[in-house]
Order: C-alpha cells, then structure tokens, then sequence
C-alpha cells in the first residue's frame, strides 16, 4: 500500500469508514479508559485516611501532586509527537506509550510508596508518546479524503468519551466499594488489551505512521515550500533553559510541600526559590516568543497573536474544569449526600443500568460490525478485543447486580447477604459513589455534541471570542451552582449533607462550556498558524493546557485554607468570578482579535 493514496482504506469499510478507523477507535477508548479511571481516584486515594486503606494526605498536598502529575501529562506530549515525528513514526510511538501506561498502572496497584510514584512517571512518559500520534494517524488516513474527516474525528471523539465514561464508572466504582489496588489495576488491564489489539491489526494502515526513512523525509521537506526561520543556537538555549526549569518546577513544587521543604531543588535560590525559578523561565519563554513573532510578516504575526491570546484564555479555562477529579470530587465526596432512599433509589439503578448497558450494547454492535469485516485477516487480534469485552460487560453487570442487592431490591438469604459482607435492609437504600458523578462529562458530551456541532455549522456560527465568552460563561455558572449549593456550609466544617443537583447541574453546564471551548481550540491552530511552524505553536499551546492543568491543582490546593476562613462556598464563588471576567474579557477583545485573524473564522 502507498501513502501517497489513501482512498484504498475505504474499499472495505465500517458506518462508512475505513476500518482502520475502529481498530484506532477501540485503542483509544481503552486509552481514556485507564488514564480516566486512575486519575478518578487519585485525589481520593491520597486523601483517604490509613485505616481506609489511603495515605491521609493533606487536601493541599494531594492537589500540588495533581496538578503536577496532569501538566506533565501534556507537556510530554510535546517530547512524544517529536520521537515519532523524527525517530520511530507513529505506530512505534503508540506502542511504546501503551506499553509504559501498562506498567504505571501495574506499579500503582502495588500501592506502596516507590510504586505509586513510578506509576505516575511510567504514566506521564506514555501517555506522551501515545496522546499526540493517535490523531495523526487519523489524519494520515483522511488525507485524500478531507470531506471525511470531520465525521472520523466525531466517531473518534466518542471512542475517547466512551472510555473516559467506563474507566470512571468502573474503576471508580472497584476503587471505592472494594480496594484502590483493583481500581488502578483494572486500568493497566485493559490498557494492556488496547496495546495488543493496535499491534496485532497494524497492517490495516499500510504505510501510515512507519518509521520515518531518509525517502519519506525528503518528501515531507519538499511538499513544505514555506520559508523558513530557522531557531538559532541562543534560541534553543532559551527553549531548553524554560523546559527544564518548567519541568524541575512541575515536580519540585509538590516535592518541596509533601517533603515539608526537606527536597527542595530550588532552594539555592532563598525562601521564594520555587516562584523565582518558574517566573525566570516564564519571562524567557515570553521573550522568545514575542522575539520569534517580530521575524515574520504581518498578517503571520497578527495570526500568530490571535493564537496565543486564545492560548491565554486556555489557561483559565482548564485551570477551573479540571476541579472535576480535584475539588469537585472533595466536594462529592465529604460535603454532599450521596445516600439515596426508597423511590430515589429504585430511579438511580434504574438510570444507572440504562447509561451502563445501553452505551456498552452500542459499543459491541460496533464491534460485531468490526469484526465482520477483518476477522479472517485479524482474527487474534479481533478474538484479543472480544475477550476485553466479555471482561467489560462482566464488571458491569457484576457492579448493577451488588448494587441492587446492596439497596435490597433483590431478595437474598442471610448466608449469602453475611458472605458478600452486604447488611440486611428493609428500604431501598443506595450510596452513590463519589467518582460517579465524573462520569456525567462523557455522558453529556456525548449528547449534546451533536447539537453544538448543528450550531456551529450554521448562520448563526459565533466568532471565535464570542465561542470563548460563551464556554467561560457557561463554566461561571456551573460554578455558582456549587456555591449557591455549598452556602449553608460552616467555614471549617469537614462534612456536609448538600443534595447531589449542584453536582450534576455544575457536569452540565461545565460540559457545554468544553464544547464551546476544547474542540474550537485546536482548530484555530491548524487554520491561523503557517504549515512550517505548526508544531511549534502545538507546543505553545500544549504549554497553555499544562500550565492549565497545573493551575488547576493550585487552585485545589488551597481549598481547604479558604474554607476554614471563609467556607467553601467562599472557594466556588472565587472561581466563578474568575470565570466571568475572562468570559467578559474575551468578548471586549472581539474587534482586536477579528481583525488580527484576517478573515479566519
């Protein structure tokens, strides 16, 4: 098979689609499957006490080893996309990042110390490798066909949500109702599944993401006829001073609290080491980004600036989304009542088992459809991916069944109610775990997708500041849903009884803020930014998302200090300020950024 054609991928297809596609679909669910699951138990593993089986950190000290865990996440991607592109394509990339996945998520369920701790590196540097060469082979597979791909890219994007949803719902669950170690450990198994089915079926792709050879880098080179600026030596001096020092911080900074200020890399520098080291790179970063958009002409540089504005606001935006797996999982956890009695027990299991089978009766109709046309050829692989299933559909029906027990609507003898160690009760009665409410962003995305992408198709389109306002509109009002809901909590109070509404009312309109904001991003990129210097502003904004992610666990971080002084209604409200003046400051720059994107819509 030639690279150069790719219309033979849709001789044979699936919905419409290569086949190729599913095969890339199901690794990727798997994919968001464990990285999903591990991080939905994170912040309670390391905050429940001893005696639950946790390590009784401190809230503060959970959120700064998150927040950095989740920032180095996305810069390695930067580090991933560069191996495959240069050394060893994507195919390699993706195997090599599912493989480390596979070993984090077996170390972790280990649960000591040094294991949890190598999880997370072995989880950081796969899914650098693995994030960022995904979508690339998607796109390699389109390249003929572009009319295609924004129908691809939505069925791919329901894979990732597919996943996210089962490695919360179901690793949450293990995690939380029988032990930490089965959570983690179950996110490594089907990581494991995904790897071999992608390995085993790499042929479908024919020439896509092999490694790069000196034939195909010619050939890259000569179909970018853009001039070039190259960085010169000082430059990439700069470039290498702020990731090292970005990434020494990324990890110093928890270090230095967990530790009590004992490791601290930084503290050569005095008191304020950490926030002197992170700032001197920032500058030299900044620096050499405005220095880099003066070499170019004016319309580039006026693009480039629109992007980094957008890249700005980014920062905010996952700085408040991301409390899902941090504060507002806390929050699920210690401050709302999560025990359902009688008929609003008997309506969760219900809701529950739909939103449980129906996606997974979807996902297996795919799946038989799959297998219909690329058994003969990939039958080990195809048998590997039915085997996962069976697994799936297995924990979930295990998971509805204890918990209808567990509630009393099914009739069990008192031998068997004391062997599954479930107490005898007389009204239905259900705890709904705190991870669950997590798994309301795939389920609502999943939904309200395809409305937004109707309205972003027609008249009434709005621009790109106007996308932004809107999602960090949307993303204040979840967030005054959660301090409407906390305001009756004493300042320093551990527990609380709030009704579970907020949580899902913050899911909804949370969710409708990423669909305005996560896939128009990315988007303004590719359009605004010339072919040459595609990766690098990738970088820039990969950057953003990280300091983001980062930011989100500083925020977490202090929780608890502003609660005990103010409440935590206090906290939610901060956040939702902050969510308007960006929504507000994005709308006033919509005559300044219009006219610096030059027609880009």
């Amino acid at each position: 098979m030639s690279q150069n054609n790719t219309d033979q991928f849709f001789k044979s297809t699936v919905l419409g689609h290569p086949a190729g596609l599913f095969v890339l679909f199901f690794t990727e669910m798997w994919e968001r499957f464990s990285f999903y699951g591990m991080r939905s138990l994170l912040i309670l593993f390391l905050t429940t006490s001893f005696t639950d089986g946790g390590w009784g950190w401190t809230r503060e000290n959970a959120s700064a080893l998150f927040g950095s865990y989740v920032g180095l996440v996305y810069l390695s991607t930067m580090l991933g996309g560069y191996f495959a592109d240069k050394v060893i394509g994507f195919r390699w990339a993706v195997v090599v990042g599912a493989v480390l996945m596979t070993l984090g998520h077996a170390s972790m369920a280990v649960e000591t110390e040094f294991s949890i701790y190598l999880g997370l590196v072995l989880l950081v540097f796969g899914n650098g490798f693995f994030k960022p060469n995904m979508t690339s082979i998607v796109s390699e597979m389109y390249k003929d066909r572009p009319e295609k791909k924004d129908g691809a890219y939505t069925l791919f994007y329901m894979g990732v949500n597919a996943g996210a949803f089962f490695g919360i719902l179901l690793c949450g669950y293990l995690g939380e109702k029988v032990g930490w170690s089965y959570g983690f450990g179950l996110a490594g198994i089907f990581m494991f599944f995904g790897m071999l089915q992608f390995w085993l079926s790499q042929n479908i792709f024919g020439d896509i993401g092999l490694k790069p050879n000196k034939e195909s880098k010619a050939r890259a080179e000569a179909l970018d006829t853009d001039k070039r600026n190259p960085f010169s030596p000082l430059q990439l001096a700069a470039i290498a001073f702020s990731s090292i020092v970005a990434l020494l911080w990324l990890v110093n900074d928890p270090a230095a609290k967990i530790s009590g200020g004992k490791v601290n890399i930084f503290s050569f520098l005095g008191d304020n080491g950490n926030s002197i080291a992170i700032l001197s790179a920032l500058i030299v970063f900044i620096v050499l980004l405005v220095y880099r958009f003066t070499q170019y002409s004016k319309i580039t540089k006026e693009k480039l600036i629109a992007v980094t504005f957008f890249a700005f606001l980014t920062i905010f935006f996952w700085a408040i989304f991301e409390q899902s797996p941090n504060s507002l999982t806390i929050f699920a956890s210690d401050y709302t009542d999560r025990v359902l009695v009688g008929n609003w027990s008997v309506i969760f299991l219900v809701v529950n088992s739909l939103i449980t089978v129906l996606p997974l009766v979807i996902i297996t109709w795919v799946l038989i459809l799959l297998f219909k046309q690329t058994f003969k050829l990939y039958a080990i692989a195809n048998i590997i991916l039915s085997i996962s299933f069976v697994i799936i559909w297995a924990i979930a029906i295990w998971m509805l069944v204890k918990d209808y027990y567990t509630a009393g609507l099914l009739a069990l003898s008192d031998e068997t109610l004391q062997t599954l160690k479930i107490d005898k009760v007389t009204v239905p009665l259900t705890e709904v775990p705190a991870t669950w409410f997590s798994t309301l962003n795939s389920l609502f995305i999943i939904s309200l997708a395809p409305l937004f992408s109707k309205w972003w198709e027609s008249k009434y389109n709005p621009s790109a500041n106007l996308k932004y306002g809107i999602g960090m509109g949307l993303l204040a009002l979840g967030m005054a849903c959660v301090a409407f809901g906390a305001n009756g909590i004493e300042p320093g109070a551990k527990t609380a009884s709030v009704s579970m509404i907020w949580l899902i009312l913050v899911y909804l309109f949370h969710t409708m803020g990423e669909l305005c904001i996560s896939p128009v991003g990315l988007s303004y990129v590719s359009k605004l930014v010339p072919a040459r210097m595609i990766a690098f502003m990738f970088g820039v904004w990969y950057l953003a998302v990280a300091i983001g992610m980062k930011g989100a666990g500083m925020f977490g971080e202090n929780i608890d200090k502003i609660a005990n002084e103010h409440g935590l209604s206090y906290f939610f409200w901060m956040l939702t300020i902050i969510s308007i003046l960006v929504a507000l400051f994005s709308i006033l720059m919509t005559p300044v950024i219009k006219k610096l994107m030059h027609g880009v819509r």
